[in-house]
């Protein structure tokens, strides 16, 4: 027996009406419509009789994911959700070989698109897509690819092959660079990078071959929810940016990764004299990706740190009330907040935003 959740805001359905009326009538067959699974199987066989049409009992009750209002309510897994041959199953759904009934493979919210019923599943894991921009940790570095945990059902690949060599330097790897793969990415580092082409399995193989991805440092990770169909990092036109921090904070680098993990850091700009001594842009690549692999930190100033501690309060305080996050939200949000820790009694190093504080920064994000 599946478990049943209750809505916040339960949906009255159209069978309501028939339901009570009949028990004035017949209190019998009320009681003997007190079992879960043959309270459904009765009211569908009574309008069954009355309309003469499968179609019409379908219509009446939210199981048929025909009524506009089984968006807003929750099943479970194990749950059917019609029986009616004329639906095609989706995401989130499965049918049993005895039967033709539809049923939930996940919790979450029906979703109908013409005759294709599926579930959104209330959370659940990042699905990869060609072309998404991802934040990940190395997990395990084997001969000719890293494993890298993007979140996902299963660990991403990134090949040897598809990363940048030091000095810009285009050429096939050898089994030197084999055996100084751990000098490039060891176990527990952090890297932005891209999806470049899924497996058959759903597996996602990544590259980094751009100035913008690669190896992270100076900075804080954050890992947020929402990736089923609550708030949180969607996809939008840029994913990285770099914006001015306020109070003394300068530039801070900014990557929210499609698959809900965020990386805020301190902007690092090239030395004035290696861009002296670059001549193309061919010649700047080589002298950037000279410290892409390097894993020593910069120095941060304490207005700088505070900052990115701010900006993370931004975004956690985003994915608990249930808001989209990305550049424009961020921004917004960040100026809100700062404007907020100025009224407060310990001006701008008042950072927290949890709880009535984070409800309160949505709420203004909302009225705007």
């Amino acid at each position: 027996m599946p478990i049943t959740i209750t809505a916040p805001k339960p949906v009255q359905h159209p069978y309501a009406d028939h339901d009570n009326s009949m028990s004035d009538s017949d209190s019998d067959s009320q009681s003997s419509m007190g079992d879960g699974g043959n309270n459904y199987k009765n009211v569908i066989n009574m309008i069954k009789s009355e309309s003469g049409s499968a179609a019409a009992a379908a219509a009446v009750t939210k199981k048929s994911g025909a009524s506009p209002t089984s968006h807003s309510e929750i099943v479970t897994p194990g749950e059917v959700i019609t029986d009616d041959p004329q639906w095609m199953r989706g995401h989130g759904t499965f049918v049993t070989p005895a039967t033709s009934a539809i049923i939930s493979s996940v919790a979450g919210t029906i979703s109908r698109t013409n005759k294709l019923l599926s579930v959104r599943p209330l959370r659940a894991r990042y699905t990869p897509e060609v072309g998404d921009l991802i934040v990940g940790r190395i997990v395990e570095v084997q001969a000719k690819r890293w494993r890298v945990d993007v979140g996902a059902t299963q660990l991403a690949s990134l090949p040897l092959s598809a990363i940048n060599l030091p000095g810009g330097i285009l050429r096939k790897r050898t089994e030197t660079d084999e055996l100084q793969i751990r000098t490039f990415f060891a176990e527990g580092d952090l890297l932005v990078a891209e999806v470049q082409q899924l497996f058959a399995d759903g597996g996602a193989v990544l590259h980094t071959r751009s100035l913008k991805y690669g190896k992270l440092r100076n900075g804080v990770f954050v890992a947020v929810s929402g990736m089923g169909g609550g708030g949180g990092v969607v996809r939008s036109r840029r994913q990285v940016w770099t914006m001015e921090a306020a109070n003394g904070g300068g530039q801070i680098d900014v990557a929210l990764g499609v698959n809900g993990f965020v990386w805020i850091s301190k902007h690092v700009e090239t030395p004035p004299d290696l861009l002296e001594k670059t001549a193309g842009i061919t010649n700047v690549e080589e002298s950037v990706s000279a410290t892409m692999y390097s894993s020593q930190n910069d120095r941060i100033e304490a207005e700088t740190m505070r900052e990115i501690a701010r900006i993370r309060g931004v975004v956690t305080a985003l994915v608990e009330n249930g808001l989209r996050v990305d550049e424009d939200m961020v921004m917004r949000g960040y100026h809100e907040a700062v404007e907020m820790a100025m009224l407060s009694s310990a001006g701008p190093d008042d950072i927290y935003l949890g709880g009535e504080r984070g409800q309160q920064l949505a709420a203004a994000l909302t009225a705007i």
